[in-house]
């Protein structure tokens, strides 16, 4: 039951929320939009307000907004298809948008709620008790309580969460750290100790940690939505390339599983599960591939540097055949999902 809970509170949260940007847009844009669907397949209930039925189908995996339109050319004033390029590519554009600003709000109210880690140095961890008398690599380097980690080999970091992801990366090797002291910027060559009793390379760092303000939570929140945003676009990188292996993409049954782990985590684990669930969604939307959001942009893009419509039956043709490709994805992904399920 917790599973089934969490995963309609996550999927409803990233759909309703998706559908809701293309949907705020449309109306402010003066499109007609006939439906607002949380869910596919058949219908459960609706109701209708104004020129829009709000519905709720069968399947919480899915939702989408239907617009006057949207899939053929009609002379109507407040058709999608009558638009200007940019109200439509704005329209579109919206639902990724959404999810964005859906991550740097999860992140920003754990941020205020919880508190954060800042890449500021607070203290020296305890010694490990197999080694009592161990000088930690930035203690011996100088590096002292205040001091705010600004770069690590050169990259820049932006919250503490980044500079954890180099440690991890990074193992063992030597680098160059960059901290601010007051207005002095100052770089000191570390070596990473391996602590055998945590397993880990560490260079014997204890962060600060506090609750945010307003302001400093929504700081925290667009700083680690952008740098989660650039690991997943490394992730993407790497599945284009072979680097990473199709074992590790996930569907919709592979997220209910993980999201019902997640769940007897906590609230907040939780809420961080969703963030990133939702810059994925952002991410995999904005590929510019027929059926996506993002080849409906770059349609649109086409359509305005050439000054004239495209064809709508090409169009309407490109996007069945994309949207005919992601159904065989998503078949071929739930099933792998399924038989890592062990059932059969």
């Amino acid at each position: 039951m917790t599973t089934i809970l969490a995963a309609i509170f996550v999927f409803g949260l990233l759909i309703i929320g998706h559908e809701f940007g293309h949907f705020t847009v449309a109306k402010l844009s003066g499109i007609k939009v006939l439906e607002f669907s949380f869910g596919m397949g058949p219908r459960i209930l609706k109701f209708k307000k104004g020129d829009t039925e709000y519905s709720l189908r069968i399947f919480p995996i899915g939702g989408f907004v239907r617009m006057l339109g949207e899939d053929e050319q009609v002379d109507d004033p407040r058709s999608f298809s009558c638009k200007p390029v940019l109200a439509r590519m704005a329209t579109v554009a919206a639902g990724p948008i959404m999810n964005v600003i859906i991550s740097i709000l999860i992140f920003a109210g754990i941020a205020m709620a919880v508190g954060y880690a800042k890449p500021v140095v607070k203290s020296y961890p305890d010694k490990p008790k197999s080694n009592p008398n161990i000088v930690y690599p930035v203690e011996s380097a100088g590096i002292r309580p205040g001091d705010k980690i600004v770069e690590a080999n050169g990259r820049s970091v932006l919250t503490y969460e980044d500079f954890k992801l180099f440690m991890y990366q990074n193992g063992g090797k030597t680098f160059d750290m960059t901290v601010k002291r007051g207005n002095q910027k100052i770089t000191k060559s570390i070596t990473p100790i391996y602590i055998s009793e945590y397993n880990m390379y560490m260079v014997g760092i204890d962060p600060v940690f506090e609750k945010a303000s307003l302001f400093e939570g929504l700081q925290y929140g667009t700083f680690n939505t952008w740098s989660l945003t650039k690991q997943m676009f490394s992730a993407l990188g790497g599945l284009i390339t072979g680097a990473t292996s199709t074992n590790d993409l996930s569907g919709p049954v592979g997220i209910i599983r993980y999201t019902g782990e997640v769940a007897k985590q906590g609230f907040a684990n939780l809420l961080v599960f969703t963030s990133l669930l939702s810059i994925n969604l952002a991410l995999m939307n904005l590929i510019p591939f027929p059926a996506l959001d993002g080849g409906w942009v770059l349609l649109l893009l086409i359509e305005g540097i050439r000054g004239k419509k495209l064809d709508p039956n090409k169009v309407g043709m490109l996007n069945f055949v994309g949207f005919a490709f992601l159904i065989l994805l998503t078949v071929f992904v739930t099933f792998k999902d399924v038989m890592k399920l062990n059932i059969f």
